[in-house]
């Protein structure tokens, strides 16, 4: 069990930013024990701009990153999901669609650095932010003892992971 690659689906209605970021850092920071894909449930076409700078910024490759419908996920030649995070509240008040493999899943929202307007420099800061908050989230989830927990405990902890004040360090999960 230690040894198994779990699948993660990060979904967010455009999948133009939070979500593509999420894939990027964990396919990086799960070192081969996770393969992150993300999906939007109305994708808007193309990947933010800011969003491809901020990974690049942080030393991710964000070549192959593609903005793309959760249709892609939901075939019957698509691969089993683990988990499904919905990583802004709009997707996640609305119906999936059912995925191969039953996931875990849960709410991880984070702002939309997309909506931020202003300069360049302001736009920047709010991607940074989300950039720092999805990666926080994501070592929480990485410290989980996956082989460890059962069904009902590992669903609780990445449940508690969503809640806004893990981001402060105060959630217990």
């Amino acid at each position: 069990m230690r040894d198994r690659v779990y699948n993660v689906l990060f979904i967010c209605s455009g999948n133009s930013a939070r979500s593509i970021m999420a894939e990027a850092i964990l396919n990086q920071l799960g070192e081969g024990r996770f393969r992150a894909f993300s999906a939007g449930s109305h994708p808007r076409g193309f990947v933010h701009p800011q969003t491809l700078a901020t990974l690049q910024q942080h030393q991710h490759d964000a070549a192959s990153a593609r903005c793309k419908s959760w249709d892609e996920f939901a075939g019957p030649d698509a691969p089993a999901m683990d988990f499904v995070f919905t990583v802004c509240d709009a997707a996640a008040g609305e119906a999936c669609p059912a995925w191969l493999g039953q996931p875990m899943t849960a709410h991880w929202g984070f702002a939309d650095p997309a909506a931020v307007s202003g300069d360049e420099a302001t736009q920047h800061k709010a991607f940074v932010r989300t950039y720092r908050d999805i990666t926080t989230r994501l070592r929480l989830f990485l410290s989980l003892p996956l082989h460890k927990l059962d069904r009902l405990a590992l669903q609780h902890a990445v449940q508690n992971i969503g809640r806004p004040d893990a981001l402060s360090g105060e959630s217990q999960a």
